[in-house]
Formats: structure tokens, C-alpha cells, sequence
């Protein structure tokens, strides 16, 4: 049974099988140092990451359990390589997967950006055929994306991908409110439960921290 619960160092890495199989489809499927040098790119990723070859063999390995990405071994090579199985698991076509992916890699956009960044992997006619994609998407059985609501003094709403949970998706918007300029670069390690536990013990204490000057003006209200 597929869980939407996948670390972000997991969200990571599916993005980047997928994205590699559009943009790339002569190297692809990915061997593993293929996998960690995408992950760790610094453009078109958010936030940046840096993540050691065994956290992103341990992601690919709980990807496989969830049946989200499965080895293949080319003829007469023992090179493992790998690719993701979104396109069947989750019945998605490529204007969906498109999307997601770059959901999975930049974190929550707009239609607008979603619409400009995926010109290389799906040729989109209009903002409001990005709209509709992404409104299929919400409305599947098990949801993949959720509209966030539009922040105060912005046109228009942004989207989040949901296999994360949306659980994540609310400390990944707090996470981007309380950042301050320069890169968010998240780095994982060794054992990726770890990684992802250190990640979200700086979340909880940015949120904190934020509660706490929410209740200290409050208080200076009386």
C-alpha cells in the first residue's frame, strides 16, 4: 500500500527520477551517482539540499517498498539503475506528472511558475490548462495536490504536492515565512530517519520561537 508520507529527502529524489526521464531520456534510468548529483544540483531545486550517497540509496530503497520506484539493470551491465513508477501508480499522464514534479522539486508554486518551469518537460497552452491539471490531481481518489490559500498581498494562490502529507506542507510554509535571506541548503546523511528528524526538530523550533513573538505581542497589547 502506497504511503503519502515521504521524507523530503525522499520527495527529492522521486522529483529527480522523473524529472531526469523528461529531460535527460538517453541517461535514463539513473545510477545512483547520477541520482546524488541531481538531487544536490543547485538550480531549479528548493530549498538546495546536500545529501550523501547513502541517504539517497536508503530514499531509493523506501521508494521501492512504496512501490514509487523499482532497479533495472541494463543488459550485460551490474550497474543498478533506477526509475520511478508514478506514471502507473498513480494514474498520471504527462501533463499530470510534469506538474508533480516540479511539485516534488520547488516546493509550492503558482500556475503561473508551474506553467514556465515545465515548458521543457510539457508544453502547456494557457495558465488556466496548468489550472486544470492541477485540479484533477486534487480531486483523485487519494489527492496529490492541495491549493494552499493566497498570501495577503499576492494574485494568486499557490499549489502543494501531498505526498508528504499535508502535515509537511504546513511546516514547509512556516518554514518559508520564517526563512531570511540566502539559501535554505538541508543536508542529509548517513541514516536518512535521522536527517529527517534533525530536519524537523529546526522546524518545530522555528515554530517556536514564531508562537513565541506571536504571544509576546500579544501580550504588549495589555
Amino acid at each position: 500500500m502506497i504511503e503519502f508520507n515521504l521524507s523530503p529527502f525522499e520527495a527529492r529524489v522521486l522529483g529527480v527520477l522523473s524529472e531526469k526521464e523528461f529531460l535527460t531520456p538517453d541517461v535514463y534510468p539513473l545510477s545512483l551517482n547520477a541520482a546524488v548529483n541531481a538531487c544536490n544540483q543547485l538550480s531549479n531545486r528548493e530549498p538546495v539540499m546536500s545529501v550523501s550517497e547513502d541517504t539517497v540509496a536508503a530514499c531509493l530503497k523506501r521508494l521501492q517498498e512504496n512501490h514509487l520506484a523499482q532497479t533495472y539493470y541494463p543488459a550485460g551491465s551490474r550497474v543498478a539503475k533506477y526509475q520511478h513508477l508514478m506514471r502507473d501508480v498513480l494514474s498520471l499522464d504527462d501533463a499530470g506528472l510534469a506538474v508533480l514534479t516540479l511539485l516534488l522539486l520547488r516546493g509550492p508554486q503558482t500556475c503561473g511558475e508551474l506553467r514556465g518551469r515545465t515548458t521543457r518537460m510539457y508544453p502547456f497552452a494557457s495558465v488556466d490548462s496548468v489550472e486544470r491539471t492541477l485540479t484533477d490531481l486534487a480531486a483523485a481518489e487519494k489527492p496529490l495536490v492541495m491549493q494552499l490559500p493566497r498570501a495577503p498581498g499576492t494574485k494568486e494562490a499557490r499549489w502543494a504536492h501531498l505526498l508528504s502529507g499535508p502535515l509537511a506542507v504546513e511546516r514547509q510554509e512556516i518554514a518559508a515565512g520564517m526563512s531570511v535571506g540566502g539559501a535554505n541548503v538541508i543536508e542529509g546523511s548517513g541514516d536518512d530517519r535521522v536527517a529527517e528528524l534533525e530536519q524537523e526538530v529546526a522546524q518545530l523550533r522555528r515554530e517556536v520561537a514564531h508562537l513565541a513573538e506571536e504571544l509576546a505581542r500579544f501580550k504588549a497589547q495589555f
